[in-house]
């Protein structure tokens, strides 16, 4: 299987090309050439493999220059036991109604269940070619310690991972800057995360730089971290019905758009999903497009610090795939829409609004603050579950979009224990927090603030990287 640009300027590539380069030559975002079929017969035999069993089958649909072998050795060790004590497990919330639980790994969110996988392909890959990486990235919570944990240690690996000074909880602050493992660099950035994302893509883009000092990323915008994530869309679908075809609906807390672009290409695998359910914030852009047909991100000064901080963002990085399959897979288009985005500050897709539901599946809506502690409250009252705030969006946007004799399944974001201050706020106490994180805040840290500049950012890049 090769790879292609959403933009059209990138020669096909096989995915251990694309799985180091991260952002396409061009500017764009990499997609398979063309998308593997799942039929029901296929989903049925696969209703008896372990996760780890499922990886390895799903994912070798779109992996062909590593062997099965080596596949399965990696999806293995990504999701063992002592890795995840429980992987994916469906919580009831009431009729029709469940979690999909992907916060069972080590830095407690979904982000885990991609990563771990990364952690693996990048050791294996770059042993193989006996090269070294420098990953970039940028995080607004969960992404930076996700990808920390799995690369912590890798051998041809450094991770320098910028996140927005002061804008995360103080849990993930320290699920991150507490690491002291060499080959990983925190950098708090004064600023927003897509002032974080920016400078990213800025080094990124500049193809010199990117060259000089093998520079590789983990954020959505690498294909590897999609692919990893539709994984979890089909086991849900498996573990939520019993008959082939069944129809089941997925909510997804969404501010990158990486975690619901997943489910969207499940979906035109052929994985029988009904309805992608879109959950954002108080910084709605998405909700926005989806309702309206326009795409108009805001600027770091109209961003607003919620209570659920891992979808304060503005521009979605992964937002670029979606549009590439709306505009019929024409990178001419998406080209001229992103240069209209850079000129107009926003684009106009109204004339395809009926697309959106009609075709691909997708409805949309918001939770604000308010919202969220009513959920978090609730739902503790109702049913002794405790949710973080992110998966409260997702349940409140979730309950207002249910049909009869589908299941909807809530795509769980993190355990509360990540947001105590807003937990506090909700229930009144303390979400329980596991055994061996319970001295995390007290632990040493380690991080580099600096202005919002990619100067700066290569600079430190220069002195420090591999």
């Amino acid at each position: 299987m090769k790879y292609r640009s959403t933009r059209g300027g990138m020669a096909p590539l096989p995915f251990c090309d694309i799985l180091l380069e991260g952002l396409a030559p061009d500017g764009g975002l990499t997609l398979p050439e063309s998308l593997p079929r799942l039929d029901a017969d296929t989903l049925e035999a696969w209703r008896e493999l372990d996760y780890a069993g499922l990886a390895a089958c799903v994912l070798g649909l779109f992996i062909d220059d590593i062997t099965r072998e080596d596949l399965q050795a990696m999806t293995r060790a990504a999701y063992a036991p002592e890795v995840f004590p429980m992987i994916a497990p469906i919580k009831p919330l009431q009729p029709g109604l469940a979690l999909l639980g992907l916060s069972e790994g080590p830095t407690l969110a979904f982000k885990d269940m991609a990563m771990q996988f990364l952690g693996q392909a990048f050791e294996h890959v770059l042993a193989r070619r006996n090269q070294v990486l420098n990953i970039l990235g940028a995080t607004s919570g969960d992404t930076g310690s996700a990808a920390e944990y799995a690369l912590r240690g890798k051998r041809g690996v450094a991770v320098f991972m910028l996140s927005p000074h002061g804008r995360m909880s103080a849990f993930q602050r320290a699920q991150m800057y507490s690491l002291q493992d060499e080959n990983i660099h925190n950098i708090a950035v004064r600023g927003v995360f897509d002032e974080c994302q920016d400078i990213v893509k800025t080094l990124a883009g500049d193809l010199d730089f990117k060259s000089a000092r093998r520079l590789g990323a983990v954020n959505s915008i690498n294909w590897a971290r999609i692919a990893a994530q539709i994984v979890y869309y089909v086991w849900g679908w498996l573990r939520a019905t019993e008959r082939p075809g069944q129809p089941v609906s997925f909510a997804v807390p969404s501010g990158n758009f990486g975690n619901i672009l997943a489910g969207h290409i499940a979906r035109r695998m052929g994985v029988p999903i009904r309805r992608l359910v879109l959950a954002t914030n108080e910084n709605n852009v998405l909700e926005e497009f989806f309702r309206t047909g326009v795409y108009r991100p805001r600027p770091a000064s109209q961003t607003h610090a919620t209570s659920s901080p891992s979808m304060d963002i503005s521009r979605a990085s992964n937002f670029e795939r979606f549009v590439f399959d709306l505009v019929d897979q024409d990178p001419a288009r998406v080209s001229a829409l992103w240069a209209a985005l850079a000129r107009d500050g926003q684009f106009d897709l109204s004339a395809l609004r009926s697309t959106f539901t009609e075709r691909y599946g997708f409805v949309a809506g918001v939770s604000t603050h308010a919202d969220r502690l009513d959920t978090i409250r609730g739902l503790y009252r109702e049913t002794g579950v405790l949710v973080d705030p992110h998966t409260a969006d997702g349940v409140k946007v979730a309950r207002e979009h249910l049909e009869d004799g589908v299941p909807m399944l809530v795509l769980e974001t993190a355990l509360p224990a990540k947001f105590a201050e807003t937990i506090q706020e909700a229930i009144g106490e303390a979400p329980p927090v596991p055994e061996a994180l319970r001295d995390l805040q007290q632990r040493p840290q380690r991080v580099q603030v600096m202005d919002c500049d990619a100067r700066l950012v290569a600079d430190y890049l220069d002195r420090h990287g591999l």
